[in-house]
């Protein structure tokens, strides 16, 4: 009885072993879902899109985007913590949502290093430093003389609080010793109308949703958020050239799936993504932004650049006195 007992233990933890590995060599047999913690329109969102095209024809199925806008992306991320890890959910990750929420919330409803298992990195740039056409200041130091002048009374908008944005403009104000008055808005779009319309003067965001309506006229560009000038905009210089050499801000996607999705499947996204890094239509759209594709060389790589980027926003707090709520 007891030999027998054991073996069906044994075949039962055999089938276990070999289960993920026979799931994955049949995947993807249906359309994968790839969830944006953002509203439409926003600039992950439309890279989202770009990316599901070309890795859509590396795998020879659909992706199709599932926008779960809220929380600053934690709606989308539980979203995908609580689905199956068998390769058909998908989580494309933004800087804020996965490396700077970490560091400014003490309860968190995810954890990014423990719920989920890294794919790779899909999209790094930087941010730029943006103004309705009206605002007096052109630069950062004039933009500085102006927020010591009247200390709280220039509002800025954001997509939201924590986005990387957010961060970096709070960075910014503790770094130069000033106070602007912070405008969180349900995603990056509504906060660019708001911009152009006049009803606020400031926002930093990416350059894929910002360049189009500065190139218009309806924006003018103060600075990049990066420590070198973006080859998008190589005429604005940096803020670190602009008054404080040690700020540099990029933001950047990647795209996870749940804890225990099998290796062979992670393994297969990582080799869409690279496929997808040099699709035309991906390269193309994000270099206009100021971007590049991704670059990591495997998941287990891209894992350890987000340990690095939790550490770094992590001191970044603690540095600037900024308190985690």
């Amino acid at each position: 009885m007891k030999r027998r007992h054991l073996l069906r233990l044994g075949t039962a933890a055999s089938l276990a072993a070999i289960f993920p590995s026979a799931r994955a060599q049949g995947w993807p047999e249906r359309p994968l879902r790839l969830v944006v913690g953002f509203p439409p329109g926003q600039s992950s969102d439309l890279a989202a899109r770009n990316y599901a095209a070309a890795m859509a024809k590396a795998l020879g199925q659909a992706i199709v985007v599932d926008n779960k806008p809220g929380a600053n992306g934690s709606l989308g991320a539980q979203e995908v913590k609580a689905a199956r890890a068998d390769g058909y959910t998908l989580l494309f990750g933004t800087s804020g949502q996965l490396s700077i929420n970490p560091a400014l919330y003490r309860r968190l409803p995810f954890d990014p290093l423990v719920d989920f298992d890294p794919v790779g990195l899909l999209v790094s740039g930087p941010l730029f430093l943006v103004a309705h056409p009206a605002f007096p200041a052109h630069g950062v130091q004039e933009l500085l003389a102006l927020a010591k002048a009247k200390p709280g009374a220039i509002d800025y908008g954001s997509g939201g609080n924590g986005v990387t944005g957010h961060f970096a403009m709070e960075m910014l104000q503790a770094m130069a010793g000033v106070r602007l008055n912070h405008i969180p808005y349900n995603g990056s779009p509504a906060a660019l109308n708001d911009l152009m319309a006049g009803r606020i003067s400031l926002m930093m965001e990416s350059g894929q949703a910002c360049l189009p309506h500065a190139k218009a006229g309806r924006l003018k560009v103060l600075a990049c958020s990066s420590a070198h000038r973006a080859a998008a905009y190589p005429t604005v210089p940096p803020v670190a050239e602009q008054g404080l050499p040690d700020f540099d801000v990029v933001a950047w996607n990647g795209m996870m799936v749940p804890v225990g999705t099998p290796a062979a499947i992670r393994e297969r996204l990582h080799a869409a993504i690279r496929q997808a890094s040099a699709d035309p239509l991906v390269v193309d759209s994000l270099r206009a932004a100021g971007a590049e594709p991704g670059t990591s060389e495997s998941p287990a790589q891209f894992h350890r650049f987000l340990q690095a980027e939790i550490a770094k926003w992590k001191k970044v707090v603690a540095q600037n006195g900024i308190t985690p709520t």
